[in-house]
């Protein structure tokens, strides 16, 4: 059985060098552990995906124009994630403000190549299905 995630999960990205923090708005007023339930649309960079410290891939422009500038000597950049899909699978048996809810075995693309997952689902206590 998969656990909810909720706002204040730590994520990783297969390519980026530091873990993140999870921010779920409160919009669907659902709480898991006294805070926001997230749900497969809680995919957003920046709103709630935070950069992941510095990336280490060259399909990312940034490292590209930071290596290109380097006259070729790899150089990571920041790593902002850029995601346009939501998280996959989610949980097909419980919804949040009429979205799949996160779980903790779910996986988010990022558009340069690496995939988040989560480490930590903020909260031990709510079972998904």
């Amino acid at each position: 059985m998969a656990l909810a995630v909720c706002n204040g999960a730590t994520m990783q990205c297969s390519f980026g060098v530091a873990p993140s923090t999870l921010i779920v708005l409160p919009e669907s007023q659902t709480l898991v552990s006294n805070q926001p339930m997230a749900t497969i649309m809680d995919n957003k960079p920046i709103v709630n995906i935070p950069p992941f410290g510095m990336c280490n891939t060259m399909s990312n422009p940034a490292v590209a124009a930071a290596t290109a500038a380097k006259l070729g000597v790899f150089t990571p950049a920041a790593c902002v994630p850029v995601t346009s899909a939501p998280w996959v699978p989610g949980s097909p048996t419980v919804l949040v403000a009429n979205k799949p809810a996160l779980n903790n075995s779910s996986k988010l693309m990022c558009n340069w190549g690496g995939v988040i997952q989560i480490l930590n689902p903020g909260q031990f206590q709510a079972q998904v299905p």
